[in-house]
């Protein structure tokens, strides 16, 4: 019988079984996508032996010779690329003393070792060529025998239609995963992974390759470096726009303070990204830490409202100010929040007649406290007590100067005690006096004058 010379010795001497397998399975996947085939089987007969079974068109000694594939290189959803990958195979199979068969319509190859054809003393790796016992078969039947199970089990696992890996969200570049619970996230590349993160929030399946990552996948398609990689993997979370994905980026920024973030949330794009889908999904507001300590009450006014609170990075906070989602809705984060509160606020005014007895002898001191400094403003049309007050600086104030309509409206737990009284009362007449906001120079300098005319007054009066 003839023999096939393969040519080479000892490739890739680190390989294990299952990388060997890995290959037949690749080449059997591929060879289904290319003839619209039905799946491949992978079987144990009743003899022990392990069969990887694909209905294609029948492989032929001639495929032995091949170095890149053209009909696969041509395709950009197969796993395969180097012809050699099954030689490679066929090696690590024969230095592990496991003994291999192919079959097709054409012939029946057997491994063996013998001498290169002119040099007696070299032996190589051939391929014993037999006349097919079967010659209407469909497809190619490899057959493994020797081989633990453990090691098919394990090539199984490296492709993602047998991992069995959730797909929570599929791109136009590919799909989020569910990271498993148990080891790291995987990276597959056409459903076989390629490489594993032990710091992703997810695991992915890139289908669309850029240039970089075709040059890495090299001929054992593992250890696959990140940087040929990462930007497919933003490429699929920044066409992702499921909650599925978005909830769970979300849920890990509030790791961003005990240093426990993912990778994914330390790609200010991808976070923020997560943030416009969410807004856009759900009621929600973004706050940092900060915000989120300094505003309880604002906080609280909001969970109320219905709204999930995402604690966020400083720096995520400042890309979300003024942005808008993925329908085109502004993000919700402190400003904007106040801001929709206030244009929708109304004053819940509270009658003098309906005031406890104590608030309503509180309340008629109210030109006693005003004359404390002087003359009434010329702008104070009145004060008025309100049970809701607005928002401004992140929580829920106390009193307000509208200068639209002359008025003062302070919040009716103001009239708990005198000291509260008129303390918020002459804060707002000094506005009402300067019409100027708070945290300016011109306010703060009239607040220490009226201050300063009080003080005459009661130490006068001593």
């Amino acid at each position: 019988m003839p023999e096939f010379d393969l040519n080479i010795e000892r490739v890739l001497e680190h390989w294990l079984p299952a990388h060997a397998v890995r290959e037949l399975i690749a080449n059997a996947l591929d060879e289904a996508a290319l003839t619209n085939s039905r799946e491949p089987e992978i079987a144990k007969d009743s003899e022990g032996i392990w069969h990887i079974r694909d209905h294609g068109r029948g492989l032929r000694y001639e495929h032995l010779t091949q170095k890149e594939n053209r009909e696969k290189l041509a395709r950009t959803d197969l796993v395969g690329k180097f012809g050699v990958g099954l030689k490679d195979a066929l090696a690590t199979f024969e230095r592990r003393k496991i003994r291999i068969e192919i079959e097709s319509r054409h012939h029946r190859m057997i491994l063996v070792r013998a001498a290169k054809h002119g040099f007696t003393d070299v032996k190589t790796l051939h391929v014993l060529v037999e006349p097919a016992t079967n010659p209407v078969m469909v497809g190619t039947d490899v057959r493994l025998q020797g081989i633990a199970d453990s090691a098919i089990e394990e090539a199984k696992e490296m492709f993602l239609r047998y991992a069995g890996d959730e797909v929570l969200e599929r791109t136009p570049h590919g799909s989020v995963l569910q990271r498993t619970k148990q080891g790291p996230a995987r990276i597959y590349v056409n459903g076989l992974r390629v490489a594993e993160e032990e710091n992703f929030l997810f695991s992915y399946d890139v289908t669309s390759l850029s240039a970089a990552l075709r040059r890495a996948l090299n001929r054992e398609r593992t250890n696959v470096g990140r940087t040929a990689y990462t930007d497919r993997v933003k490429a699929i979370l920044l066409a992702a726009q499921s909650s599925e994905v978005a909830n769970p980026l979300a849920a890990d920024l509030e790791g961003f303070a005990s240093g426990r973030l993912h990778d994914e949330n330390q790609w200010l794009d991808v976070a923020f990204h997560a943030c416009q889908v969410l807004n856009a999904s759900e009621k929600v507001i973004f706050l940092t830490a900060r915000e989120i300590e300094m505003a309880a009450s604002f906080v609280e006014h909001a969970r109320d409202d219905g709204r999930r609170v995402i604690a966020v990075p400083e720096d995520l906070r400042r890309k979300l100010a003024g942005a808008t989602d993925i329908t085109g809705r502004p993000m919700i984060d402190l400003a904007r929040y106040a801001a929709d509160w206030n244009d929708s606020f109304t004053f819940n005014y509270v009658d003098e007649a309906d005031l406890t007895e104590a608030e309503r002898k509180l309340f008629s001191r109210t030109g006693e406290i005003i004359a404390l400094r002087g003359k009434r403003p010329r702008d104070l049309k009145g004060v008025r007590i309100s049970e809701t007050m607005r928002l401004e600086f992140g929580q829920e104030i106390v009193a307000v100067w509208d200068p639209r309509t002359g008025e003062i409206v302070i919040r009716r737990d103001q009239l708990s005690a005198l000291a509260h009284y008129a303390g918020t009362l002459l804060h707002e007449v000094a506005h009402a006096e300067t019409g100027t906001p708070d945290i300016s120079a011109s306010f703060e300098q009239a607040l220490t004058e009226a201050l300063g005319v009080v003080a005459v007054r009661a130490l006068g009066r001593e």
